[in-house]
């Protein structure tokens, strides 16, 4: 059975081999260290068991019976192979060996890049029917959104899209920096009331000045007037400079013509190396990009530039300004720009 990660943890059951598969380290890693928690968990509380770590192009042909041999207390041992991949030869035919007939009391967990290097032992390991955890690279927004919803369930919290996505905002999308992040609005959140919202994110992620830019700039782009002032107003009465705000508004409109005007096969990965941002990000705007229309980013644009002179000393109330510049934003999306 596989299992993936993006999205839930692993299973905890315990399985004599497991072969966790992807090129996330961070869903790799924890997927690991689950693994050997469930181990533990299922061993004779009084023992806890020996633990070897190490990695595949370490390990020498004929060392694998030595570690899954019991202890001379009799208690389990679990083997973790790290990159499997790069083992010998001969090494690979043991881990192979093993999966298809496991020792008593030992565990063996081996992780593997899941690419052309080592296939054979990949192959021959899911051939015993070995468990499989999935660790995937996560690349597109969506994905992202996901996982962090599935954090937030791993911590035994609810958090609505508007949260998800603005932690996205606040945080960026290193997988790691945005788990502690879950973890720590869990544990800091009343969990007896309503779930996590974006109101409760922005007030932990306030000091993100640019992240709360470009909160304002996703709602305006994506039509949503009433939250798009919300977020605005907020901004400012916690200090955001207008500046920044302004900036945010730029880039959210420009980033809407150049991937609107791209090919439309192109890849994700392919347009965010042509225009500076990250391919989760490109997915985003493609998503953003419906009910836009060429002429409405034109307006939209000149929208921006217009408040981008007032912001910077054409106009007495930066405000002001930027409240227009959105409602123009809106409008055009709509086809309706009032100016």
């Amino acid at each position: 059975m596989a299992v993936r990660t993006a999205v839930t943890p692993p299973a905890t059951e315990v399985a004599p081999v497991t072969i966790v598969v992807g090129e996330e380290e961070f869903l790799v890693d924890r997927s690991v260290r689950d693994l050997i928690a469930a181990a533990r968990d299922a061993w004779d509380p009084a023992s806890s068991g020996d633990v070897h770590d190490l990695e595949g192009a370490e390990l020498g042909p004929g060392e694998l019976e030595s570690l899954v041999s019991p202890s001379l207390f009799g208690s389990g041992s679990v083997v973790v192979i790290r990159s499997a991949q790069n083992a010998g030869k001969d090494v690979a035919a043991d881990l192979v060996g093993f999966a298809q007939k496991p020792a008593p009391d030992a565990i063996l967990i081996l992780t593997h890049a899941g690419g052309a290097k080592g296939k054979e032992l990949l192959a021959g390991v899911k051939g015993a029917r070995a468990r499989v955890v999935e660790c995937p690279k996560i690349t597109r927004f969506s994905e992202r959104l996901d996982f962090v919803r599935g954090e937030f369930r791993r911590a035994g919290r609810r958090a609505d899209d508007g949260a998800a996505r603005a932690l996205l905002d606040a945080v960026g999308s290193d997988l790691r920096e945005l788990a502690a992040a879950c973890d720590q609005l869990a544990a800091d959140t009343d969990g007896t009331g309503a779930g996590i919202d974006e109101a409760v994110v922005a007030r932990y992620y306030r000091g993100r000045a640019e992240a709360t830019g470009f909160t304002v700039a996703d709602r305006a782009v994506e039509g949503h007037l009433a939250q798009a002032l919300e977020q605005l107003r907020w901004a400012l009465a916690t200090g955001v400079s207008p500046v920044l705000i302004c900036s945010a508004l730029a880039q959210g409109v420009r980033l809407l013509g150049r991937v609107g005007s791209a090919p439309r096969g192109a890849s994700s990965a392919a347009l965010a190396a042509e225009v500076g941002a990250p391919p989760w990000k490109i997915d985003r705007v493609r998503q953003q990009l419906r009910g836009w229309h060429p002429n409405g980013i034109a307006r939209a644009l000149h929208a921006v530039a217009e408040a981008d002179a007032q912001v910077k000393g054409e106009s007495t109330s930066a405000a002001y300004a930027l409240e227009r510049a959105i409602r123009r934003i809106v409008a055009s999306r709509t086809g309706t720009d009032p100016a």
